[in-house]
């Protein structure tokens, strides 16, 4: 099996779509089952966390930022398994004991409830100082986690990567919102 995927930074820094495409269609199916075995990934995580890295990496190639073109497989293979990661860690983030809602709060569990209560509120805030369009978008898929970057692209007529890409400057703009509201 191949190793050596050098050849892909220099089709994509040189413009040879044909080959970068070959070799996209034969290093994808490789990080996928990566995912999938190593960490554990379900098929469509996997493809969606892989597609993500593979985004990411692209982007980082075509501006010239890879400086070992020999390590690139490798590369690609910790950019998946920290799409991954990310990506767990954002889907748990909510998790919660069901029988936790029954008991008595103690008095730290009373302050982080405000804190959260707070948090949200500035959250709110952000949401609303975007343009409706993006708030549209960002409620849609805020309301409907469980469908796939396929599936957003579909109901808002855009490609895969316009719904990735969209839905990380969104994010990352609620973010910046939320550390200066926070800041205040």
């Amino acid at each position: 099996m191949r190793v050596d995927y050098s050849e892909l930074v220099v089709a994509i820094q040189g413009g040879d779509d044909p080959t970068a495409n070959r070799l996209l269609k034969e290093v994808m199916p490789r990080l996928v089952e990566y995912l999938r075995v190593v960490m554990k990934a379900d098929r469509n995580v996997a493809k969606e966390c892989a597609q993500q890295a593979m985004a990411d990496v692209l982007e980082r190639i075509q501006k010239k930022k890879i400086k070992e073109d020999k390590y690139i497989f490798s590369y690609l293979m910790t950019a998946s398994r920290n799409e991954f990661l990310k990506y767990s860690k954002f889907q748990h983030r909510f998790d919660t004991d069901p029988d936790e809602d029954y008991e008595q709060a103690e008095p730290a569990q009373q302050v982080q409830a405000l804190i959260e209560e707070e948090r949200m509120k500035i959250l709110k805030s952000c949401l609303n100082e975007l343009d409706e369009e993006n708030r549209e978008f960002i409620d849609y898929i805020l309301n409907n986690p469980d469908k796939s970057t396929k599936e957003y692209a579909a109901h808002f007529k855009f490609s895969s990567a316009n719904v990735r890409t969209k839905k990380s400057r969104l994010v990352n703009a609620l973010h910046y919102c939320f550390k200066r509201k926070s800041s205040e």
